[in-house]
């Protein structure tokens, strides 16, 4: 249940999270509509109207938020709602490093933000490249994480085994997965050299199980989903990258994807992310770093059964697919 809070919180959170972008002029239009999602989609309290709420100072806010895990789910939020401010302002930054103080928590995220604020997008920039390499090895697929990747040559032993799920039965988690590869026209992992595509194997079946496309906002959603089902330094990892190249846009950390800026700012986009956040929040395990390949001969319903993934609430919506 991470990122869930009791229902006695919801109101005070929410005021708290309106008090860390009160920056500048105010939270921008794309925070505002956000944080709206989230209260609105992750916590279902559509009646709460962001824009009437008074914003909470971080001294108030500790008083409600006692509890850790309580306090880390308001961080992880605050700092996506922080990435979300274009342009980023050094108003903004300092009242994220207040709130963060006032709670006495930190992440990876809060670092690279520190770093943008006191030293500039290119140490930011080298920030976010040592935490995606730090945690890259952890965020392999299991059975290739004591295996190297090459950077320079193919591993054809491992496309031709992910190929050989097209020899799987319909309906199967190994035939979804080369769907994937077919229909968003992604190279099967081991086809080019490549020193992520250990990770990518993991990455590529957590899509397929989650049932989310490859869109700007669906690879922010789809981390976000990640984090929801376990909050762990692994999944936090993923989220300030998904964050860092799809939203901020101020570097990718994924040497292979170009940086996107503010892919969260339409309606839907707010609205997805919120509602994969409270979808993943219901699983009853995390799916991302299980033995995929094991998975492969079983049926995709099963696998997602197994996980209680449920369907998305609008899986036509251009950020799904497999539903």
């Amino acid at each position: 249940m991470a990122l869930i809070v009791a229902p006695s919180l919801v109101e005070p959170v929410a005021r708290g999270l309106l008090g860390s972008v009160s920056a500048n002029e105010g939270p921008t239009l794309e925070q505002r509509r956000l944080l709206q999602a989230f209260v609105s989609h992750l916590w279902a309290r559509p009646e709460l109207a962001v824009d009437r709420l008074e914003p909470l100072g971080p001294v108030e806010l500790v008083s409600w938020l006692g509890d850790p895990q309580d306090r880390q789910t308001f961080h992880q939020l605050q700092v996506t709602l922080e990435f979300c401010r274009h342009p980023q302002t050094p108003e903004q930054l300092h009242l994220g490093e207040a709130y963060a103080g006032a709670l006495g928590v930190t992440s990876a995220a809060r670092r690279v933000a520190k770093d943008l604020m006191d030293q500039g997008i290119q140490q930011a920039a080298a920030d976010v490249a040592r935490t995606f390499n730090r945690f890259l090895p952890l965020r392999a697929e299991p059975t290739l994480a004591g295996e190297p990747a090459s950077a320079t040559e193919p591993e054809l032993d491992l496309a031709r085994r992910i190929q050989g799920f097209s020899e799987l039965p319909e309906g199967s988690f190994g035939r979804g997965l080369m769907h994937y590869y077919e229909s968003f026209g992604i190279p099967i992992p081991g086809l080019e050299p490549c020193a992520l595509n250990h990770l990518y194997v993991a990455h590529d079946s957590t899509h397929v199980i989650a049932g989310i496309a490859v869109t700007d906002a669906g690879e922010i959603a789809l981390s976000a989903f990640q984090l929801a089902m376990q909050d762990n330094p692994i999944n936090q990892s993923a989220l300030l990258a998904s964050l860092i190249t799809h939203e901020a846009g101020f570097v990718s950390a994924n040497p292979t994807i170009e940086p996107t800026r503010a892919s969260l700012d339409t309606p839907l986009a707010a609205q997805v992310l919120a509602q994969e956040m409270a979808r993943g929040s219901r699983c009853s395990g995390d799916f991302s770093l299980v033995d995929h390949v094991a998975l492969a001969p079983v049926p995709l319903d099963e696998v997602r059964r197994r996980f209680n993934v449920e369907a998305p609430v609008h899986p036509d919506d251009g950020h799904h697919f497999l539903w």
